[in-house]
Formats: C-alpha cells, sequence, structure tokens
C-alpha cells in the first residue's frame, strides 16, 4: 500500500517537473492489539530541469560561424548534451567535445544558456541538432540549422561565346549551383536592348537556364548576360558574346560627284560585314593606296581615311588635284571569307554654268574699267591760240 501511493504520487508530481525523496516507515497503535499503522513522510521536494525556451533555427552562409542555443532551467547535478540527430552522433557533453570534428566547441553562461559552436559551416553540417539533459526519462529539444550557398555558374555546363551564321538558331545555357536552388535571368548587355526569341517575339529579360533565339541577324550581334542569384550575395552573372557572320554589303553615299580639274574631291563608301572585311579602292582596274604616286607629288595625290563603329567601316577616298585622267568611275570593295562586295563612284568633270560665266566676265569688265588711266589730252592752235584735242 505504502508502495503504491508512493508510486502515484511521484508520478503525479512529476508530470510538474518535481521530483521527490519519500521516507516510508510503521507506527504502533496500541500495545494490546498490536496494530500497524501505515507512515509515509515527505522528506523534501526539488524541482527536476526543464527547457525555457526552443531552439531557434538558424540560417548560415556556408563558411561563416553558427552558434545553437538551449536554455535549461534548475539543471542541478545533470548534464547537457548535444548531439546530431541524423547521425546519432554525440558531438559534446557538457563542455567536453566528443566527436573529432575540430570545427565544434560547446560553452555555457551560468550553467544556464548552453550553446553549441560550429566554426566555418560547411554545407555538410546542415541538418538537425538535439540538445539533451540525462534525466530519467532524458528530455531533449531540436533546432535545425540550415547552411545556404550564393550562387556559382558552372563553366564545364554554360555556354561559352558562340559564332553563328546570320538567319541561323542558337540556344545559348547557363547552369548554376547553390543552395536555394538559383535562378537564372537572361538580359542583353545595355539592359534595355531586345532579345529576339522567335517571329515578333521579343523581350528584355528572359528567365530559364536555356535562351533560344530564332533566326537572329547582325542586329542581335551582342553579348549576353547569364545572371544567377537565390537570395544570397553575391549574385553572379556569365557574359557570353553571340557573334553574328555575314558577307559584306557596301553603299556608297554619291553614286556621282563632279569635280573641276584642280580642286580635291571626297568619295565616301560604307561597308558592313562580319568578320571584319577588307576595303579598297581602284580606278580603272588598278588599286590606289596613300603611297601611289607620292614620288610625284609633295603630298600623296591619293588618301584613304578608314573609321569603325561596330560592324560598319566608313571609307573616304580623297583624291588632290583632279586632272583630266582622274575622271571615271571609282570602285569601292568590301571582302571578308563569306563574299565579297563593290559600290561604285563616278568622277566626272563639272563645267560652269554659261550664265554664271558671262556673269563672271561682266563683272570683269566693269572691274577693267573703274581702274583705267585717263590719257593725257593735246591742244591744238585756235582763236585763242589753241584748241583741246583729246585722244580717243
Amino acid at each position: 500500500m505504502i508502495t503504491e501511493l508512493a508510486s502515484m504520487l511521484h508520478r503525479a508530481i512529476s508530470r510538474q517537473g518535481i521530483s521527490l525523496v519519500i521516507l516510508s516507515g510503521y507506527s504502533w497503535r496500541g500495545s494490546a492489539n498490536k496494530k500497524i499503522t501505515p507512515q509515509l513522510s515527505v522528506l523534501y521536494v526539488s524541482e527536476r530541469p526543464f527547457f525555457n525556451e526552443s531552439i531557434a533555427n538558424q540560417t548560415i552562409p556556408v563558411g561563416r560561424d553558427a552558434v545553437l542555443s538551449c536554455v535549461v532551467e534548475n539543471l542541478s547535478n545533470f548534464r547537457v548534451a548535444w548531439l546530431r540527430v541524423d547521425t546519432q552522433t554525440i558531438l559534446t557533453i557538457a563542455t567536453f567535445v566528443i566527436t573529432k570534428n575540430h570545427r565544434i566547441t560547446a560553452t555555457h553562461i551560468d550553467r544556464r544558456t548552453w550553446y553549441l559552436h560550429i566554426k566555418e559551416v560547411q554545407v555538410s553540417d546542415a541538418g538537425e541538432y538535439m540538445c539533451q539533459i540525462n534525466t530519467d526519462p532524458m528530455i531533449n529539444q531540436v533546432g535545425y540549422l540550415n547552411v545556404v550557398v550564393p550562387p556559382n555558374i558552372l563553366d564545364n555546363t554554360t555556354s561559352t561565346d558562340v559564332t553563328v551564321r546570320e538567319g541561323s538558331n542558337v540556344t545559348l545555357n547557363c547552369k548554376a549551383s547553390g543552395s536555394p536552388a538559383p535562378r537564372i535571368t537572361w538580359r542583353r548587355e545595355g539592359n534595355d536592348r531586345i532579345i529576339r526569341l522567335s517571329e515578333g517575339h521579343e523581350v528584355t529579360v528572359f528567365d530559364g537556364p536555356s535562351l533560344n533565339m530564332v533566326g537572329v541577324n547582325r542586329r542581335h550581334m551582342s553579348a549576353y548576360l547569364c545572371i544567377a542569384t537565390n537570395g544570397v550575395p553575391p549574385t553572379v552573372s556569365k557574359r557570353i558574346m553571340l557573334n553574328v557572320i555575314f558577307p559584306p554589303s557596301v553603299r556608297v553615299l554619291k553614286e556621282q560627284i563632279g569635280a573641276q580639274e584642280g580642286q580635291d574631291v571626297v568619295l565616301e563608301c560604307l561597308a558592313e560585314a562580319s568578320p571584319r572585311p577588307q576595303t579598297g579602292w581602284t580606278h580603272k582596274g588598278d588599286e590606289i593606296s596613300d603611297e601611289r604616286n607620292q614620288s610625284h607629288y609633295a603630298e600623296p595625290k591619293y588618301k584613304i581615311d578608314n573609321s569603325e563603329d561596330g560592324i560598319q567601316i566608313h571609307t573616304n577616298l580623297t583624291i588632290r588635284e583632279v586632272q583630266a585622267s582622274d575622271y571615271g568611275t571609282y570602285r569601292c570593295s568590301s571582302q571578308n571569307d563569306l563574299g565579297v562586295t563593290h559600290g561604285e563612284v563616278r568622277l566626272y568633270r563639272e563645267r560652269r554654268h554659261k550664265s554664271r560665266q558671262r556673269a563672271n566676265q561682266n563683272i570683269q569688265s566693269r572691274t577693267n574699267e573703274s581702274t583705267a588711266v585717263p590719257k593725257p589730252a593735246l591742244k591744238e592752235k585756235g582763236e585763242e591760240g589753241f584748241v583741246q584735242k583729246k585722244f580717243s
């Protein structure tokens, strides 16, 4: 009876986190009948350990330090241990490190707040960690360590610079690792430039690991940025150059230019090609260069100026002091591995307009009259002895 009563009382109070020390005995009630009366005495009552708050889950970037805390009340002579749940590995008991992992230590404040320290966390450190007290039965609680990893673009599965013929379809691929899984975004360098996905379908931003472009042309030649982000800094990107190749096209700014002998004249030509073409000028089948006829002129007879702007080359041919032999057709040529193209400019002799010539003659005549010197007058003998006679 005493045992049953003590057991019931112990279970009832233990549910409240209290432990008992119970003394039992017997008392005699009267000597005649020697009646025995059971007697139960409680010597002292003390509280058992309990957790004052739950373990806060932690999210830590890889390479940083992590700290898990476990707050215990009334620990008394009991001990706190930290365990890895998935492997059931004991990491620490009190402040003693059991594991061979040198990155793990344990500390406490006033035997109330117990800390598990993990230095330079790795991806493999992610998981559940248990704070356990060696009561009977043991009590424990669990916290979670989440290790996040910034995005990293995988070069072996990501496209490098690519070259395609104009009018072709092209696919650019970009893969990235990280935790959580990164989001892949494509942009064209310059931010406001258009990405051509298909006929009539153009966007400025595209989401997804593969960028498919249909029927690309020279206007789509550009650098494209694969951007990987997962909320863990830093965001990373890779620059992929799309080169579009095509044969040259040539356009002359003026197909006919007039000039008078002795004048200087400039012929202009605009070429567009990829890869970069070779450009030049010819006249009557002869190639023209800056060095031609230098020995006969203080300055070169011809001067060629080339300027580039992306896929365009602007070439100017200057002809100094045009002569009769310089008139005729000039050919601007542009050539690369994919083809050759020509443009032609006709240089013709420019004559002065007749009315302009007459006007110039009148101006010259008036100028001559105004600058003529009067001839002297001679006198002949007359009524007064002399008569004036003008020389015409």
